[in-house]
């Protein structure tokens, strides 16, 4: 804890904050970076404050210019979660209404069909050679693949490092996801195939990397870089891309796994109330309110299943999902 080296008088909170979260199991990374930021402000313009007050959210809540609403959502949330600590001991402290935040536009996923994804992996096959970039066309096929065939998040499959792909048993370990939760995502036969050729030529005897997908630097794939490729294929594929917050988004592919998951277990007369439980631990989901989105979101896209759905479901007009008692 000395390392953070926290200098405002809010200090021991902020560290006792910390230590609470990480004794509860969470890696509590990015909101460290979060509670640095706001420790310095406090140093500097409020350095006798020993407590979350109005006026350093009044300057902490202001939405910079580039800066997304979820961005900002989430960075006022770590100060009030910080603000409930101090209550929590007796203490006052301003939490702020944090439901009085702007929101994220709502975004309509995008759900591929089996044509497009069958045009969009012809296409990403025929990425070519590139000295510039040697492992680009070994790459990319896998790692779209393990995005749809697993609706992994795109930053979790950038961020798989060669120890948490299991070979031998076809299993991903999913590191400090949303949440800083971990778990263990089983892969198909197809794709752990896939994944092992594609490791003989890129991990071979000898040559080391960090990632299991490496830079040319030797260090993590950025984000823009898929994308970039993804724009790529689907302009190739003909599949057209509606602009910033219209998508198709790589993100999509988490969102057609899972769609098209649903279908096919209520095509197959799979009993759903089990298997949709399934589905929330294999995706990472805190609750089951945001795996039951994708309830709704596959009798929208399907309606002929939606008369087999509601057997174990209500689907309200407002998209929420009750189960049955």
């Amino acid at each position: 804890m000395g390392a953070l080296n926290f200098r405002s008088r809010l200090a021991p909170y902020i560290i006792g904050l910390i230590e609470q979260k990480r004794a509860l199991g969470y890696k509590y990374t990015a909101q460290v970076k979060i509670l640095q930021k706001f420790d310095m402000l406090c140093a500097e313009r409020f350095s006798e404050d020993s407590t979350v007050t109005k006026a350093m959210l009044d300057v902490w809540a202001v939405k910079g210019s580039e800066e997304a609403p979820g961005t900002l959502r989430h960075r006022v949330t770590v100060i009030a979660h910080l603000a409930q600590h101090i209550a929590s001991l007796g203490l006052y402290a301003y939490i702020y209404p944090t439901n009085e935040l702007p929101k994220e536009p709502k975004y309509n996923p995008y759900i591929f069909s089996g044509d497009e994804l069958t045009r969009f992996f012809r296409q990403v096959d025929c990425c070519h050679f590139s000295s510039e970039v040697p492992n680009r066309h070994l790459i990319m096929p896998t790692l779209f693949r393990i995005l749809y065939c697993c609706g992994l998040r795109p930053g979790e499959v950038l961020r798989l490092e060669v120890g948490d792909v299991d070979l031998k048993k076809g299993v991903l370990l999913v590191r400090a996801s949303k949440n800083d939760n971990d778990r263990y995502v089983p892969m198909s036969h197809e794709l752990t195939e896939v994944c092992r050729r594609y490791a003989a030529e890129v991990h071979f005897n000898g040559v080391t990397h960090k990632y299991f997908f490496p830079a040319p630097n030797g260090g993590m794939i950025s984000s823009m870089n898929i994308y970039t490729n993804f724009h790529r294929f689907l302009r190739k594929a003909g599949i057209s891309y509606g602009g910033k917050g219209k998508g198709p988004r790589v993100y999509d592919f988490r969102h057609t796994f899972a769609v098209h998951c649903l279908r096919h277990l209520v095509l197959s007369g799979k009993d759903i109330a089990v298997y949709h439980q399934a589905l929330k631990t294999y995706m990472g989901h805190s609750f089951f309110k945001y795996t039951a989105y994708y309830l709704k979101l596959t009798t929208d896209m399907f309606p002929d299943i939606r008369e087999k759905m509601e057997v174990y479901y209500k689907l309200n007009i407002d998209g929420s999902v009750v189960c049955h008692e």
